[in-house]
C-alpha cells in the first residue's frame, strides 16, 4: 500500500460529517456520507445526485474512483449509476454520488448515511501510436463472451 497526501475541504452543508476514513488497515477505499438536508427517497427506478459534502485536491498522476457499496447493492439494488465514477485531480467541485434504485422498493437516504466507497489510484497516461495494423493474438477481434464459448455462459 502507498500513501498519497490528499488535501480535503469540507463543505459547509458537510460540516458536521465526519471526514472520510478507512474501515480497517487493509481496506482499499473509504466510505462517502450523504450530506442531504433531509430524508431523500429514492424510488424504484429512480436516480439522484446526491452530495458528499466535501471537496478533495488530488496529486497529479491519481485519480478518484467512486464505486458501489456491496451492501446497498446486494441488500437494496441501490448501486453508483456511472461505476466508477472517476474524480480528475483537477477537478476542485463537490463530490456527488449517482446513486440509482434497481430494487422493487422506495430507498430512503439519511444524512450520514454510507452511500458509496472512494478509492485514490494512479493513472496512466496513454502515448497513442497509430499502425495499419495491429499484432495478432489467439482471441483477435473476439469480444463479448467470446472466450467464453463453451455453452456454459
Amino acid at each position: 500500500m502507498t500513501d498519497v497526501i490528499v488535501a480535503i475541504q469540507r463543505l459547509d452543508h458537510g460540516a458536521d460529517l465526519p471526514l472520510p476514513e478507512y474501515a480497517t488497515a487493509e481496506s482499499a477505499g473509504v466510505d462517502l456520507l450523504a450530506a442531504v438536508d433531509g430524508a431523500l427517497t429514492l424510488e424504484p427506478g429512480a436516480r439522484a445526485m446526491v452530495p458528499a459534502g466535501i471537496a478533495i485536491q488530488l496529486p497529479p498522476g491519481f485519480e478518484a474512483q467512486v464505486r458501489p457499496r456491496s451492501g446497498l447493492a446486494a441488500k437494496h439494488g441501490v448501486t453508483v449509476l456511472n461505476s466508477p465514477g472517476t474524480i480528475d485531480s483537477d477537478y476542485r467541485g463537490e463530490i456527488a454520488v449517482i446513486l440509482i434504485n434497481h430494487g422493487e422498493d422506495p430507498f430512503v437516504i439519511e444524512r450520514g448515511m454510507r452511500i458509496a466507497q472512494m478509492i485514490i489510484a494512479p493513472i496512466s497516461s496513454a502515448n497513442w501510436r497509430e499502425l495499419d495494423n495491429l499484432d495478432e493474438t489467439e482471441r483477435g477481434a473476439g469480444g463479448f463472451g467470446s472466450t467464453g464459448t463453451d455453452g456454459a455462459g
